[in-house]
């Protein structure tokens, strides 16, 4: 067994590719950080890579961009033993069940604290959509930079309620928007010239490409807006050569759940991310 660490995105994908690829929907978040990390490095400053190799074959990963927690790919349990011992100091993990809560339970028994979770999630993957009928009224469009002060209120009004965030990271959520407008990577439903409902999308893995975060405001909720644009940009997706898209959920919320499997999502695992206090 032997861990590697590593700075550079491109060679941490190419090494962990046999790992990551064979579920890449399982490992669709991994895969887009830090593949965006490869071909965007100025999104995000800082990153660690960890790889962990037996008889040349990698058996576990990670990866994390301070101050994010770390990312947790597949691992055997002796590989979560050797990232265990080579991550300390993070603020928490997240992952897929059951390999992230062993991570948890073995961080903590090992570095101290307690872990907390901090929400669960579900992950989907669809390769064909479903669009809601009848749709609501009006109409998708892309977000521009004239967008960008109700983007940013949104994108932290989104990290508070989905993701918990108590503080917002505004120069990480600017340079997240600045990056996701500069590739087209948010759409607006509008309704008589007004913004209702927000779908970002982006971080592509080889064949997909992950949808999220997915915001509307309480005062325009229960119309549809979200559905119907969920639905519009996974199609667009699709459409434009992604064999895949793939999105999580807040278990918490069986409504959004219902929704996304009747636009032809379907559930591949669960994920939990754990907080180390």
């Amino acid at each position: 067994m032997r861990l590697v660490q590593l700075a550079d995105a491109a060679e941490f994908l190419e090494r962990a590719a046999p790992l990551l690829l064979a579920a890449e929907a399982r490992h669709n978040l991994i895969l887009g950080v830090v593949g965006t990390v490869r071909d965007h490095p100025h999104v995000y400053p800082e990153r660690r890579f960890w790889l962990v190799e037996e008889d040349g074959t990698v058996v576990g990963a990670a990866a994390r961009t301070p101050p994010h927690n770390l990312i947790l790919a597949d691992a055997n349990d002796e590989a979560i033993e050797a990232l265990v011992e080579a991550t300390h100091g993070i603020p928490g993990v997240i992952g897929n069940v059951p390999e992230v809560t062993r991570f948890a339970e073995r961080w903590t028994a090992r570095h101290g604290g307690r872990a907390e979770v901090r929400f669960e999630q579900g992950v989907y993957e669809a390769d064909e959509i479903v669009p809601p009928t009848p749709p609501p009224a009006g109409a998708p469009r892309a977000a521009t930079t004239a967008d960008l002060p109700l983007l940013l209120a949104w994108w932290a009004a989104f990290g508070r309620e989905a993701l918990g965030e108590t503080e917002s990271d505004e120069a990480g959520n600017l340079r997240a928007l600045e990056h996701r407008l500069a590739e087209r990577g948010i759409a607006l439903w509008e309704l008589e010239g007004e913004p209702v409902s927000l779908v970002g999308f982006g971080s592509p893995t080889p064949t997909g490409v992950r949808i999220g975060p997915v915001y509307t405001p309480p005062e325009h909720r229960g119309r549809g807006y979200a559905s119907a644009l969920t639905a519009h940009v996974s199609a667009e997706q699709l459409a434009a050569g992604r064999s895949f898209c793939f999105l999580y959920t807040d278990l918490a919320n069986p409504t959004s759940n219902k929704i996304y499997v009747e636009l032809g999502y379907r559930r591949v695992c669960d994920a939990v991310q754990y907080l180390f206090v």
